[in-house]
């Protein structure tokens, strides 16, 4: 769903994919299941001790910008009482990093890390393009936190210079900061999704799928080959991402993980089942297939979450629950904290509201964050529990 949108036409095969799967027992499986660069930052940012939705306060200005005790050092941020480090990781893509406007700054994405270290350690990329792998790395830097990402290659099917390019930034990014804070490089994002529809076809392993999967299978090769001639300090694991239902056998059998989409909402399931459903899908059609190749690829929930609220009404509904700050908070309650301690590895969609997807998609698209678009944090509040 980040960086480039799956259409609305590809969101309704996710849905009719996620409604095939039957609720019985699911229940029963229960909610229990896993399931360029400034240096300064601006001194005008004082705090104003805003109330949260659990009657805490929070160290943060009233634009939701951390508050620093030294303003031109990014790591001395004040910690906010409300946030936990409770997520297993967090879906994120910089705001303003879409071609060809690249509006994106270091500034922005210090402020997006100081939040998001105090509730994951692990956050994921979907492309490397508007020099993204480098701010947030440098933001990692500044900030001196404990933190990995999984930087990221978004090839499309019908532009191959897509990937040249940004695995050219990956690998200056990689040069630049070296490998101490990247946790691996994904080479794809819904890429057979998006082959499969543009060629009108719906199974990853069919001939058409595998048409798809070679083109996606030498980009993977290709970042393997350059990672290995840069003689780095470790050895990079490569994966793929992807719709749940989506992965071409060939691809995982040439990744060292995968991870799948996995959305309750577009599966037409009501909140209060969304949880247990999230995770028997994930088991069953993602992790038990990639138990039984001979590579045994990892896998990873890349995606699951629920929208908050949507632009137009024909769209607040998934047929089962609304899209509401509420029902957001009844998935983080039966989800995450379950999902650690049953140690199912996830990226929560996602970190904050994304307003270009809104203006272009409309409907739910743009307000999937735990916080506003400015870093406050909606009516929630946030797990907070051990990680395995």
């Amino acid at each position: 769903m980040v960086g480039q949108i799956r259409t609305r036409s590809q969101r309704s095969k996710w849905i009719i994919i996620g409604s095939v799967i039957g609720l019985l027992g699911i229940i029963a499986i229960g909610v229990g299941v896993g399931v360029g660069v400034s240096q300064n930052k601006s001194s005008s940012k004082t705090s104003s001790n805003t109330a949260s939705a659990n009657g805490a306060t929070s160290n943060s200005s009233s634009n939701g910008d951390p508050v620093q005790t030294n303003p031109n050092d990014p790591s001395t941020f004040e910690k906010d009482p409300n946030l936990h480090q409770s997520f297993y990781a967090l879906a994120y893509t910089p705001a303003g990093s879409q071609l060809p406007n690249c509006t994106n700054s270091l500034d922005d994405v210090i402020e997006d890390i100081q939040v998001m270290s105090q509730l994951t350690k692990t956050i994921r990329l979907y492309g490397a393009d508007c020099n993204q792998s480098a701010l947030v790395l440098e933001a990692i830097k500044q900030t001196k936190v404990d933190m990995q990402v999984y930087l990221a290659n978004y090839p499309t099917p019908d532009d191959s210079t897509a990937y040249t390019r940004q695995r050219d930034e990956i690998k200056a990014a990689i040069e630049t900061y070296g490998t101490d804070h990247i946790a691996g490089v994904t080479v794809g994002n819904e890429f057979m999704l998006n082959y499969l529809n543009a060629n009108g076809a719906t199974d990853p392993n069919s001939a058409v799928g595998n048409q798809g999967a070679a083109i996606l299978i030498a980009d993977i090769n290709d970042t393997r080959s350059t990672l290995s001639e840069m003689s780095l300090a470790k050895t990079l694991p490569v994966g793929n991402s992807d719709a749940g239902s989506y992965f071409n056998t060939e691809v995982l059998e040439a990744v060292d993980y995968g991870m799948a989409n996995v959305h309750p909402w577009f599966a037409n399931v009501t909140v209060q089942t969304a949880a247990a459903w999230t995770a028997e899908f994930f088991e069953e059609t993602n992790v038990q297939p990639a138990a039984l190749l001979s590579n045994k690829p990892t896998m990873y929930i890349a995606e699951t979450g629920w929208p908050s609220f949507s632009s137009d009404a024909g769209n607040a509904n998934n047929g089962a629950s609304d899209a509401s700050e509420a029902n957001l908070q009844i998935f983080l309650d039966t989800f995450v904290c379950q999902a650690n301690q049953n140690g199912t590895g996830y990226f929560f969609f996602e970190f904050k509201d994304e307003p270009w997807k809104d203006a272009e998609f409309g409907g739910v698209e743009g307000w999937w964050g735990l916080f506003h678009s400015n870093r406050t944090l909606k009516r929630l509040q946030l797990p907070n529990c051990v990680l395995n």
